[in-house]
């Protein structure tokens, strides 16, 4: 089985990354259980289980990233705006 896309969490919303990222850590849980009890049959799963929960981390944290860069760029502008009217005022 090929490592996952990104592109495929990308395209998903915020409900369903979040929920991807707990099924995910769910089953990395499940197969340490399975490695543990000797009864793993493929052990490859765990490279690509945290390949996986990696990504959808990585698009979380550019989401968050990117609502704080628009939250950030629309309070901006006013505060800039009052700096420049108190320096002119010197």
């Amino acid at each position: 089985m090929p490592l996952s896309k990104v592109k495929h969490a990308r395209k998903l919303n915020d409900e369903e990354l979040a929920e991807a990222i707990l099924e995910a850590k769910r089953k990395l849980f499940d197969l340490r259980m399975q490695q543990a009890t000797r009864q793993l049959e493929k052990p490859h799963e765990f490279k690509h289980t945290r390949h996986w929960i990696a990504q959808l981390l990585t698009v979380e944290r550019e989401r968050e990233l990117a609502a704080q860069n628009n939250q950030a760029s629309k309070t901006a502008p006013a505060a800039e705006t009052a700096t420049d009217t108190a320096t002119e005022e010197e």
